[in-house]
C-alpha cells in the first residue's frame, strides 16, 4: 500500500479590477456578474456546506480535523454520480493546503477570504501547518489588509509581478507599478507570511536586458520563490487581437528559450532551485499546493469553472458565474462535467507530470504500473541522456544496462520505435526486450532498485515535449 493521497481544496475567484491582455482565464471584469463581489464568499460558502452532511471536520471518527466521505456529487449537468470513496465510507485526511485564486482574490475584502476559509476549516479541517496561499495583485492590497489575512489563518501570498518594465507591464495591460509591489511584499513579510512572485518573459518587445532587470528585481524582493512562465498568446484575448491585427509580433520561440536559460542561471545563482519546469525556490519553500498537483494527489475546486481531482475521477464546475450561483441557489452541487483518467490517458498523464518535477520520473516504478517493457523503456532515457535531454547521472548503467544496440538491430530501428522489437519474429535473431532482463524475468537491478530516475536537464526542460513524446513511444 502507497502512503495516503494529500488532499487539498482550490478557491476560484473569477473577478479582477481590469482583464490582463495576455489572460485566457475564467476572469471577468464586471464585478456584479452573478453573485458580485458582495455576495461571493457567501456563495462559496453555500457550496462548501453541500458537503458538511458527508464531511464533518468535528467527527468523532476522523480525530485531528479528518472528514467522512460519502457521495461528493449529486445528479445535475453531465450527470455526475456518486463520490470518488462510496457512501458512507471514513476518509480521515484532513486539508494539506488551501490556494486562493483567480481572477484576483484581493478584490475580496480580505475578512471574506478569512471566512471563506474558516468554512474550508471547519468542514473539512485543516492539517497543523496547512499552507494557506491567496495570489493577489499588488495595487489590490494594503498592510492592513495584509495583516487581516496573516491573523485569519493564511501562511502565504503570491503576487502578479510579471515585469519591473513599465512599457513591458502597459504591453500585458497590468494595473500595478513595480512601487506596489515593493510596499506589499514588505508589509506580507512583515505579518511573517511567505511570498511568490510571478513573472512572465517573451513579451513583445521585451529584451533580453529588459527581463534580466525583472529577475534582478524580484530578487531584490528577498522572496523565497520565483514562478517564471512563457507568455502565450491565445485568440480572444486582448493581445490575440493586437497580434491578429499586425499591432504586434507574434512570440519568438528562441528568445524565450534565451529568456528561460537566463532565468534559470540567475535564480540558481541565487539559491533558488528549480523543484518544477516553471518554478523555483530555496529549499524548504516550494509551494506544497502546487507539488501536489504535480504529484497528483487529490484537491477539490470551489467557485465557478474550479476543476477537482479525485483519484482517478476529475470534474469541474459550471463556468459562468451566473450559471454557478443559479445551481447553488437551487440546492444542487455546480457539477458541469467529469472524466476518468484511465489505461493509456493515466499513462501519458504520469509522463507529463512526474517529468515536470526536478525529481523526475521512476523509470521502475512506471515501467511496473503501466506494464512497460523496462528494458526498452532504459535504452531509451539512456539514448535522451545521450542528446543531452535527461540527467545520465541518474540513470543505471553498466551491468545492469540491456544490450541496447543489440535492440535497434545495430542502430537500424530508431531508439522511439523499441517497442516494435518485440513484434520481430524469433527467427530473426532478435531478442525481444523482455529477454534482455534476468533470467527470472525481473528487470535491470538499479530499475527494480527505483535507482534510475529520468530526470530533465535544463536543454530537456526547453524539450520536455519532445522527451514526453520520446519516452510515451516506448510500451
Amino acid at each position: 500500500m502507497g502512503s495516503p493521497r494529500t488532499l487539498c481544496a482550490y478557491v476560484h475567484v473569477p473577478y479582477c479590477l481590469r482583464r490582463c491582455g495576455y489572460c485566457d482565464f475564467n476572469t471577468y471584469s464586471n464585478l456584479l456578474l452573478g453573485p458580485g463581489v458582495g455576495g461571493y464568499a457567501a456563495a462559496l460558502l453555500q457550496e462548501v456546506g453541500l458537503y458538511a452532511p458527508v464531511f464533518s471536520g468535528a467527527d468523532a471518527a476522523c480525530q485531528g480535523g479528518g472528514h467522512k466521505v460519502g457521495a461528493v456529487h449529486e445528479g445535475g449537468a453531465g450527470g455526475v454520480g456518486a463520490g470518488h470513496a462510496g457512501a458512507g465510507c471514513q476518509d480521515c485526511r484532513a486539508l494539506a493546503s488551501v490556494f486562493f485564486g483567480g481572477g484576483t482574490p484581493t478584490v475580496l475584502p480580505a475578512a471574506d477570504l478569512v471566512r471563506v476559509l474558516r468554512g474550508l476549516s471547519e468542514t473539512f479541517g485543516l492539517v497543523p501547518g496547512a499552507e494557506v496561499t491567496t495570489e493577489a495583485n499588488p495595487d489590490t492590497v494594503t498592510p492592513q489588509y495584509l495583516e487581516a489575512l496573516a491573523a485569519g489563518g493564511f501562511t502565504r501570498v503570491s503576487f502578479g509581478m510579471q515585469s519591473a518594465i513599465p512599457a513591458v507591464l502597459a504591453t500585458l495591460d497590468r494595473t500595478h507599478q513595480q512601487k506596489h509591489l515593493v510596499a506589499g511584499v514588505r508589509a506580507a513579510r512583515a505579518q511573517g507570511l511567505e511570498v511568490s512572485v510571478d513573472l512572465i518573459y517573451g513579451t513583445p518587445t521585451e529584451s533580453l536586458a529588459d527581463w534580466r532587470s525583472s529577475l534582478n528585481a524580484a530578487l531584490e524582493l528577498g522572496v523565497d520563490h520565483v514562478s517564471c512562465y512563457a507568455l502565450v498568446i491565445e485568440p480572444g484575448t486582448a493581445l490575440g487581437r493586437a497580434l491578429a491585427q499586425g499591432e504586434i509580433p507574434p512570440v519568438d520561440p528562441d528568445d524565450q528559450a534565451d529568456k528561460y536559460e537566463l532565468a534559470d542561471e540567475t535564480l540558481s545563482a541565487a539559491g533558488l532551485e528549480w523543484y518544477e519546469i516553471s518554478n523555483w525556490a530555496r529549499p524548504g519553500h516550494e509551494c506544497r499546493h502546487n507539488l501536489a498537483y504535480w504529484q497528483n494527489q487529490d484537491w477539490y475546486g470551489f467557485g465557478p469553472g474550479a476543476h477537482s481531482h479525485l483519484g482517478s475521477t476529475r470534474y469541474w464546475n459550471l463556468r459562468h458565474p451566473a450559471k454557478w450561483a443559479q445551481s447553488l441557489q437551487a440546492g444542487h452541487r455546480p457539477v458541469d462535467d467529469q472524466e476518468f483518467i484511465t489505461g493509456e490517458s493515466a499513462r501519458l498523464e504520469k509522463l507529463l507530470l512526474n517529468l515536470r518535477l526536478r525529481q523526475g520520473l521512476d523509470l521502475g516504478e512506471y515501467a511496473r504500473e503501466f506494464g512497460v517493457d523496462a528494458a526498452a523503456l532504459l535504452c531509451e532515457a539512456h539514448e535522451l541522456a545521450g542528446e543531452g535531454l535527461l540527467d545520465g547521472a541518474l540513470l543505471p548503467g553498466g551491468d545492469s544496462l540491456p544490450d541496447c544496440e543489440l535492440m535497434q538491430k545495430g542502430g537500424s530501428l530508431p531508439v522511439g520505435q523499441l517497442s516494435q522489437v518485440g513484434e520481430l519474429p524469433q527467427a530473426d535473431g532478435l531478442p525481444r526486450g523482455d529477454e534482455l532482463l534476468h533470467q527470472d524475468g525481473s528487470a535491470p537491478d538499479a530499475l527494480t532498485s527505483g535507482a534510475g530516475r529520468a530526470v530533465l536537464t535544463r536543454r530537456g526542460r526547453l524539450l520536455a515535449d519532445t522527451v514526453i513524446q520520446r519516452l510515451a513511444g516506448v510500451s
